[in-house]
């Protein structure tokens, strides 16, 4: 094994790019002490030493590719990475499962009841002239929710704080839900 060169406190490379493609050794020294440690980190949170070895060499291809091998808060953040790579795979998982059950619920094999397509389209059709009787930026707001846009993304999209994005929409609700009470059908 070669010596690693130690750097004074304080000195950092102009481009840290060329500090990861110029030690390649420092690198495979860093990857072989530490591999092992980031599978059983990720393999601890996910219990599939499989998905854990994706993970650890996911962790390892973005380290290797924003910071240089010899640094030293690497095996620090490897671990950190590790574990938050894998709990992302398991909320992703969850997302899905979540996504899927309900698409298998939507597809049934017998065909939906008359009258329940008919009250559905009804209160659809409700829901949506209440809503154009909204202000804009309301109607906007329940829109782009209820289309599935997080919270950060309605801010961007609207021009408001991530902040408000909460008591604005819980609002919309409420005029929403009178608007829907104002006008009853005869």
């Amino acid at each position: 094994m070669k010596a690693r060169s130690v750097k004074p406190m304080g000195e950092e490379p102009a481009d840290r790019g060329a500090a990861v493609r110029t030690a390649p050794d420092s690198f495979d020294s860093l990857f072989l002490a530490e591999y092992g440690k980031v599978v059983a980190v990720a393999n601890r949170v996910l219990a599939d030493r499989q998905e854990a070895e994706d993970v650890a060499q996911e962790v390892f291809l973005d380290f290797h590719r924003k910071h240089p091998a010899d640094a030293g808060y690497a095996p620090a953040w490897l671990q950190r990475a590790a574990v938050h790579t894998a709990l992302n795979r398991i909320r992703s998982r969850k997302r899905r499962e979540r996504r899927e059950v309900n698409d298998a619920n939507l597809r049934t094999d017998t065909p939906p009841d008359p009258q329940d397509v008919l009250v559905v389209n009804e209160e659809r059709r409700r829901v949506r002239q209440a809503l154009s009787r909204l202000a804009t930026k309301p109607a906007s707001l329940l829109a782009l929710r209820y289309s599935g846009l997080s919270y950060v993304e309605i801010g961007a999209t609207l021009g408001v704080g991530t902040n408000q994005i909460g008591t604005l929409l819980r609002r919309a609700e409420q005029s929403l839900l009178k608007e829907l009470n104002r006008v009853t059908p005869a």
